[in-house]
């Protein structure tokens, strides 16, 4: 559960794409600040992460806040909209 770890409190978008694609195995050996060109140019791999934390927004599972900064965070109450192994069946 890193990511729900590493997104536990309001993170802005650029550090919740970083967080993304660490946990994805992206920047294992990178610093944010050696890689946020990906986060604030147009190119593919940022604009993957975008729709990634934009998906899981629309999944229930993350939050997200347009004030003060555009921000997510991990939905701790039933973070799949209630979803469990039993109703999943």
């Amino acid at each position: 559960m890193a990511l729900a770890d590493d997104l536990a409190e309001w993170t802005d978008v650029d550090g919740a794409q970083y967080e993304l694609g660490r946990s994805l195995g992206l920047f294992t050996d990178r610093t944010f600040m050696q890689v946020k060109w990906v986060f604030w140019s147009d190119n593919r791999l940022g604009q993957a992460l975008w729709d990634m934390l934009h998906a899981l927004v629309q999944a229930g599972v993350l939050e997200c806040r347009d004030e003060p900064d555009h921000q997510v965070r991990w939905r701790t109450a039933t973070p799949l909209g209630g979803l469990t192994v039993e109703s999943a069946q």
